[in-house]
Parts: C-alpha cells; sequence; structure tokens
C-alpha cells in the first residue's frame, strides 16, 4: 500500500502552478491515497485551493508563526512529524526553489537518500530523471522497504485538473523547531510581465544582445506579445539582468508552449532548460550556432533588424 504526501509550495495566499504539476506525477504512482501537507500562517485559503485539485484524498494544514516567511530549517521537522504521524510511503515535493531547498532536508531528517527532478514515473518505486545537463536520462529504483523523498520536474508534467473536493484537516504537531535559523528580510525582483516559470510564452536575450541597455529591445518585443522575459546564463553573468531571470540547468527549467531567443548561442546548460518548450525559435548571427539543431524554426541574422521586423509582422 503506498500512499503519498505532498508538500504544497504557495506565496502569497496562492497555490503555485508547481503544486498542481506534483498531484499530477503523483497521480502517476497508482498510490492508494494522495495527500497534501500546507505549512503557512494561516493555511485555511491556500489548503481550499489545493482541496480542489483531482485525485487528492485530503488536505491537511499546519498554522504557525514561523511559516510567515517559509524557511527549510523549521518547516522540515515539522513535515518530518506529519510524514510519520500520517505513515505515509512517499513524500513528494516540487523542484522548485522551496521544494530544493526542503526537501533534502526531509529526507536527511527521515535518514533516506532522494530522488530529485523526476521526469516520468515506471512504477511506486521506479523512475527516469535526467543527467548530464539533459543529454541523458537514468532509470532510478529506490528501496521499496523506506520511505521516499523526491522532487517532481515542473516542465515535465501538466497541472492537475481543479474538479476535486478534498477533505480538510487542521493538523496540530508537536515539534521542537530549531532556533539557530531566523528571517531577516526578502529581497526579491518583481514585475508586472508573466512569470517565467509558468507563462505560455517566453522570450530571451543572451550575450549577443550587447548590454543592459540593448536588452529593452527584448522586454519591448515580450510585452508586445504577452510574453515573459529570461536570459541565458552569459547574459546574466555579463550583468545585462538580474539572476533570477536566467534559463538553464543552474537557472529556471521552464516548458512554454513559444519560446523565442535572441542572440543564444544554446550552450549545453541552457538548453537543458527548454528541451520541454512546445515551440522553439532561435535568431542568431552565427549559423553555427549549437541552438540551431534544437529549433523548430530557425533566423540566421541581426537580431536588432530582425525583432523590428517581427514586430510589425505581429502588428
Amino acid at each position: 500500500m503506498s500512499t503519498i504526501l505532498i508538500i504544497a509550495d504557495h506565496r502569497d495566499g496562492q497555490l503555485s502552478t508547481a503544486t498542481r504539476k506534483t498531484v499530477r506525477c503523483a497521480a502517476d504512482f497508482d498510490a492508494d491515497a494522495i495527500d497534501i501537507l500546507v505549512l503557512a500562517e494561516d493555511g485555511a485559503e491556500v489548503a481550499a485551493q489545493a482541496a480542489r485539485l483531482s485525485g487528492v484524498r485530503r488536505v491537511r494544514y499546519v498554522d504557525h508563526p514561523t511559516h510567515a516567511h517559509p524557511m527549510a530549517a523549521t518547516a522540515a521537522p515539522q513535515i518530518v512529524a506529519a510524514v510519520k504521524a500520517g505513515d505515509y510511503s512517499h513524500v513528494l515535493g516540487s523542484n522548485s526553489s522551496f521544494g530544493k531547498d526542503v526537501m533534502p532536508r526531509v529526507a536527511a531528517l527521515l535518514g533516506v537518500a532522494m530522488v530529485t527532478d523526476l521526469m516520468h514515473v515506471t512504477g511506486a518505486y521506479e523512475f527516469q530523471r535526467p543527467t548530464y545537463a539533459g543529454n541523458a536520462v537514468d532509470t532510478i529504483v529506490a528501496p521499496a522497504d523506506r520511505i521516499l523523498v523526491a522532487t517532481a520536474r515542473g516542465a515535465s508534467f501538466e497541472p492537475a485538473a481543479e474538479d476535486g473536493d478534498a477533505e480538510l484537516e487542521a493538523l496540530s504537531l508537536d515539534v521542537e523547531l530549531p532556533t539557530h535559523t531566523r528571517f531577516v528580510s526578502t529581497d526579491t525582483h518583481t514585475s508586472e510581465r508573466p512569470d517565467l516559470g509558468t507563462a505560455p510564452r517566453v522570450v530571451t536575450g543572451g550575450r549577443g544582445v550587447g548590454s543592459e541597455e540593448n536588452f529593452r529591445v527584448i522586454y519591448d518585443f515580450a510585452d508586445h506579445i504577452g510574453a515573459a522575459v529570461g536570459a541565458s546564463r552569459a547574459a546574466v553573468d555579463a550583468g545585462y539582468v538580474p539572476n533570477d531571470m536566467q534559463v538553464g540547468q543552474t537557472g529556471k527549467i521552464i516548458a512554454p508552449e513559444l519560446y523565442i531567443c535572441f542572440g543564444i548561442s544554446g550552450a549545453i546548460q541552457h538548453l537543458a532548460g527548454i528541451k520541454d518548450a512546445g515551440t522553439i525559435v532561435a535568431v542568431n548571427k552565427d549559423e553555427d550556432a549549437p541552438i540551431f539543431e534544437i529549433a523548430d524554426y530557425g533566423l540566421v541574422g541581426d537580431l536588432f533588424e530582425v525583432i523590428p521586423a517581427l514586430t510589425r509582422a505581429i502588428g
């Protein structure tokens, strides 16, 4: 019998799309039950959103002041207590920043190894995950006599439908929380553009854009077609844009319906972040750029000439 507990990822009172995709991943386990755990300062509203996800049996939420600003150090012990109290066989999180921060701590406290970045489920304890920047796929077999802790690759799963009506349960946990970690402040980059991690359209720029000032043409084109904006690692390292815009193995792994990149050569680490995109359009002056090997449509040309032409054509 396998029962799965999913750790909810949420912000500003809204359940993340990453959690919806993790629920869809959990459905592939053919589990006996899927529960969701919401850790929040006041989690009733987020829990209600989670309860609407298809296939979920129960949503358990823990209200605690420490969750006003989520920290892995304080969240992990509470997750472990909930896992043991519920006798769960699997614990899943999203492969988001939150999931990658908290899930290794959960695994360590449980005394088990963990599987990261699940992209395909072939059995309750057998999975596939990418390796070597996505150029190879590993098949992982985990021991069936231990609790499995894993994160789901969001780009590989569609969000779960919202036609469910799961049971809601306020959960009280008697856990001694560590005091060696405390919240100081949050420094975030805000934008009115669509979220890079979930947007159906994404426009990115690379080193070929040339400067922070020149990146304005990328922003303007993205705004024209209602797209999110990203960048290659080279553009981030050059200081053109902040690092939270980086797409690739060491940045965000995305799967938009349409991905348009300008001045990006196509380094392996960047390609690892866009392999699941629906349609890839590449513009580069170098006809031998590796990006053209995976692009569905490629155009050899100067991006500063191509973008105005595309803008006029779109209208």
